[in-house]
């Protein structure tokens, strides 16, 4: 029996506890007919006997599972030879570590001795003694607060506000969880770029014009110890994102109005879905298309033209990226359209107006929160995507305006400062949380302005 059966157990108590929370209801008024002498709805002493059931057997079991491993371990610990007990913390990790792979049947780092046979054997049956007694306790709580839930349930029982009451502070719950969430996220990075700018002026950091965090081996190379000037990775950053826009605004609106305004039942039922079908396809696989297909499409051609074009380039990722984004636009773009009241249509029409005047002088105006909303959402797409940039723009930080050339961007940057085995402690891995409390902020302020244009027209429409 895993915590999984465990689990699903306690939800079939809870079944089982709603089910006699109704059936005990209907019993104490006589029936259906009686059901009117009862404060709430029979279904109210259900969901109250399975509350009961199954929420202090779910805290009980979700507390347990926390402390389970910490409590395992320090037990384990107290059990090993003296040598191995006063190992500094890093490589009695490594020994806990090692031990926690034998009793699971995987590979181990180091040669299996009799004591580490025996730590395994012994971490086997805590486990296993954890779980069994995590089953009683569990299992005990839930009959339990079945039985008591189920008799405190009488005709005069407010059972609807006790459960409307539970299901409010569960919403409380959730939405303090994702509150912290999000502070520790702001956290995590802050304290992470506070490090790298006690090594790294500020000034230096959003000023410089020269990137280059890898720590330098001559004293001839760019900076003797690197060059963290953001200005280059923000300069590439944009130059996609508004290349992207460029295709994806103007080809998303337009195929929203369509579809919303001119398209019949039949064309629409067929097309909206195809376009929607642009949203699924991995970006890995655009990348494909951008490396293999419009890069070298674009170069070709500019070759042509006489033009310098570099096999990768900001042009072929920022078209790519938009056609990535067109359906992010488009199907936003056309629910809203959708959401103006047809009566706002008919009064245009009715006093002379043409569709398209309709469109232009009305509908748009209406529809502009929403459609700022979904532009916001697919700028902060351009602006976060990684993958196409790598394979379509390269890894080059070069300040340049010209499309034709190869860039990169802040989240590819950040990707690669964090790859492989990393030490937090040096200034070209902590660059990578400077990247991305910047990054955070520029994205706030996209959104406050959004929002203040939001609130501006939805004013003047609503």
């Amino acid at each position: 029996m895993s915590n999984t059966l465990l689990i699903l157990t306690l939800l079939g108590l809870m079944a089982l506890a709603y089910r006699l929370g109704v059936r005990r209801s209907r019993r104490l008024v006589g029936g259906l007919g009686g059901v009117r002498d009862l404060h709430s709805l029979p279904a109210y002493y259900g969901f109250f006997t399975a509350i009961w059931c199954g929420l202090p057997a779910l805290l009980v079991l979700l507390l347990w599972v926390s402390l389970q491993s910490g409590v395992i371990r320090d037990l384990v610990i107290s059990d090993l030879p003296e040598a191995v007990r006063t190992l500094p913390p890093a490589q009695l990790g490594l020994v806990v570590n090692d031990i926690q792979n034998l009793a699971q049947g995987n590979i181990v780092s180091t040669a299996v001795n009799p004591a580490m046979e025996r730590a395994a054997v012994h971490y086997q049956r805590l486990q296993q003694t954890s779980f069994l007694a995590s089953v009683v306790v569990v299992l005990s709580l839930a009959l339990a607060g079945l039985a008591l839930g189920w008799r405190l349930i009488s005709p005069g029982f407010r059972a609807r506000n006790r459960v409307e009451s539970v299901i409010k502070w569960l919403l409380v719950g959730c939405s303090t969880i994702a509150i912290f969430t999000t502070l520790g996220i702001v956290l995590s990075v802050l304290f992470e770029a506070i490090r790298f700018f006690e090594v790294i002026p500020v000034t230096e950091f959003l000023f410089g014009l020269e990137w280059s965090p890898q720590m330098a081996i001559r004293e001839d190379q760019v900076g003797s110890s690197g060059a963290f000037g953001v200005i280059p990775l923000f300069a590439g950053t944009l130059l996609i994102a508004l290349i992207a826009m460029l295709v994806a605004v103007p080809i998303g609106l337009m195929s929203a109005i369509y579809l919303s305004e001119y398209a019949g039942a039949r064309f629409r039922a067929y097309a909206k879905p195809l376009l929607e079908i642009l949203a699924g396809i991995p970006t890995v696989v655009y990348g494909f298309f951008a490396a293999l297909t419009v890069a070298p499409f674009i170069r070709d051609n500019g070759a042509l033209l006489g033009l310098d074009v570099s096999s990768e380039s900001a042009l072929a990722a920022g078209l790519v990226m938009g056609i990535m984004i067109i359906p992010f636009i488009s199907s936003l773009s056309d629910d809203v359209i959708n959401a103006v009241p047809q009566t706002m249509r008919d009064a245009s029409l009715g006093i002379g107006a043409t569709r398209s005047e309709t469109v232009r002088k009305v509908i748009l105006p209406a529809a502009l929160p929403g459609i700022v909303g979904g532009i916001l959402l697919a700028v902060s797409r351009a602006i976060g995507e990684t993958m196409i940039v790598v394979m379509a723009a390269g890894l080059s930080a070069n300040l340049t305006a010209n499309p034709l050339q190869s860039v990169t961007t802040v989240t590819v940057q950040i990707v690669t400062l964090l790859v492989g085995d990393q030490e937090f402690d040096s200034p070209k891995t902590l660059a990578a949380f400077a990247l991305g409390l910047l990054l955070f902020l520029i994205t706030l302020v996209l959104n406050v302005v959004a929002l203040h244009v939001v609130r501006k027209y939805r004013e003047a429409y609503e």
